[in-house]
Parts: structure tokens; sequence; C-alpha cells
């Protein structure tokens, strides 16, 4: 399941970037320090509505939506590594793919963007002697890809990418699931208390404003209790006034995963840890515009908090980067 939050009316950047396949250029691209969220889709075609086997017809390109925050990556800055992954002056091809759907382009939501831009492209053709054929262009249309494309290459490794993933600019720190194995039923029963073990293995629920996290205001990181796997940083974490930790968003979208509940009447969003399935909580669409509009309602027995003074001595040093 694809979270999409709304950024619309948030403190955030939004551009649009076809850059060829879009399968490699989101894991480029998603993989920035100041990267807040990517998703893929198929932008500014002949009309509203199309599909992966479609836009060959309906003359889409094949797109990344790029959420960033200009405080700590400013527009120009990340053109410039959009830049770094395309042949600007090739028209109609990236790579191996040929094709108007894997032209490139930069596709601006924001009239105030244009200037930027514009600098960006005229700096860029100075380093090439053939003519750029990067689309500039408002965008017109952007139709959501397939659930299959999104995070593509997060689900398979090793599959076809264009762009080469081993030298990232400014790289965020790589979670890998394997470094946080779930420990055995047996050992949970050792090492969780009660309600941490309800909670995190039976789906259950702790009152509100009788919890550990729901007022604290340190600086740090929240990790899976079961696992340790890190889960969300201390700068999302906001006062909801529902009396359990909330947060605007996780660390890196993929160490949780979403679930339909309808265990109380009604859908809701249930949220679980990517490696060890422990029960967070609940995901609702009514956090802050200015971050995006999502409210992570956790429980406070399903995480562990590592304050800021001690992540190097935890092992978690390499997340100091998010801080400073």
């Amino acid at each position: 399941m694809k979270i999409r939050p709304s950024y619309e009316d948030s403190r955030y950047g939004e551009i649009y970037l076809a850059g060829g396949c879009f399968w490699g250029t989101q894991a480029y691209l998603n993989r920035i320090m100041g990267v807040v969220y990517t998703d893929v889709g198929y932008a500014n075609g002949e009309s509203d509505k199309t599909d992966y086997y479609s836009i060959g017809k309906t003359g889409h390109a094949e797109a990344v939506y790029v959420v960033y925050d200009p405080h700590k990556l400013p527009l120009e800055e990340l053109l410039g590594y959009y830049f770094g992954i395309i042949d600007p002056t090739s028209l109609n091809r990236q790579g191996n793919d040929g094709g108007a759907q894997y032209r490139t382009g930069i596709y601006y939501v924001q009239k105030e963007h244009l200037l930027t831009i514009g600098k960006a492209v005229a700096a860029e053709q100075e380093n090439w002697d053939a003519p750029m054929v990067v689309e500039v262009e408002p965008l017109i249309n952007y139709v959501l890809a397939e659930e299959y494309h999104q995070d593509y290459l997060d689900k398979n490794p090793s599959g076809y990418c264009h762009v080469n993933l081993s030298d990232i600019p400014r790289e965020k720190p790589i979670i890998n699931p394997r470094d946080y194995p779930k420990p055995s039923a047996e050992t949970l029963r050792k090492e969780l208390t009660e309600e941490q073990f309800l909670i995190t293995q039976k789906n259950g629920t702790e009152p509100p404003f009788e919890n550990l996290y729901w007022e604290n205001k340190e600086e740090g990181l929240y990790v899976d209790v079961v696992t340790g796997e890190p889960l969300f940083l201390s700068l999302d974490k906001y006062d909801s006034g529902t009396g359990w930790p909330s947060f605007v968003k996780p660390i890196d979208w993929d160490v949780v995963t979403y679930h339909k509940d309808q265990s109380v009447g009604g859908i809701r969003i249930e949220v679980r840890s990517r490696t060890g399935d422990s029960h967070l909580g609940h995901l609702f669409q009514d956090g802050p515009s200015s971050e995006g509009g999502l409210r992570f309602c956790m429980n406070s027995g399903s995480l562990r908090f590592v304050s800021l003074d001690f992540m190097e001595e935890m092992g978690y040093g390499e997340f100091l980067v998010y801080f400073y």
C-alpha cells in the first residue's frame, strides 16, 4: 500500500523530474538527504488518464514526483544532482531505453521556481557542445503509476536500472532490515514488559496521556522496541493533543508497513514495523498540512527512545546526520 501525503500547502518544495526509466531515477533521488518523499507516475501527456501500457499512445513521460526540504536541499542543488544522472542532449532516450516516454523533463508546479530552473538549465548547457533537449514546462497532468512500479528497486534490488546507484551524493543513512532481526517469541516474552508484548504482538493499545513518550520533548531517535530498527525522528514528532506520541512521517517510508484494520468498525490504517512486524499504531490524515497532512499515532509501548546524547554509544551514530 502506497501512502501519499498531500504537500500542496506544505512548507516543502515540489518538482516533477523525468529522466528515463523512473525506477532508477526514483531510487537515486529518494536516497539524497533533503528529499522528503517521492513517487513515480506519468506526466504531461495528452489526457488525464493513462497506464504503463498506454503511455506510448497518450504521450506521457515517465516521471518522479519529488518533495524536498528547501532549507536542506535547495532546488538548484537538487537539479544539479538530476543533471548528473541524465544525458540532457539525448532526445527520447536514456540508457538502453528509447521512446518519447523516456524523454527528459522538468515539470514545475510553483511558478516562482521557473527562474531557478532557467538558471540551472543555462548553467548545465555550458557543459555540453550539443543543445540540450530537456523539456521545461508547467505540470499539465500527472497520473500515479501502478503500485508495482512504486519504489521498484527497493522491492527488487537486482532489477534493471540505468542509473549508477553506487555513487549518490549526500546519501541518507541506509537502514538495512538484515541488521534488525526479530527475536524468538520466547526471547520476547522475557525481554518485553507485559504491556509491550500485548501492544506489539497482540495489537493492543495503551491508554492516552498515560504512556512513556506522549509528551517527550527530548531530541533523539525512536526505534522498534522488538528489533531496534529505527522508525521515527524526534524532529518529526509533534503534540497532536491525542495523548499518544505522534509523528508526521517515519525516518524512511520503507521501515513501516500499512494494513487495513476493520477491528473497531469502519476502516483504519494500521501501521506495523518492517522487520519486527510489531503493531505500532495507526495512520490518520488529520496531521499538520505544513508537513504533509499525516499523523502517525503510535503506542509508546511499541517504541524505545534513544536520546541524541547516546545515539553514538547505542550504535545509531550514523543517524546523527539528521540533526546537524
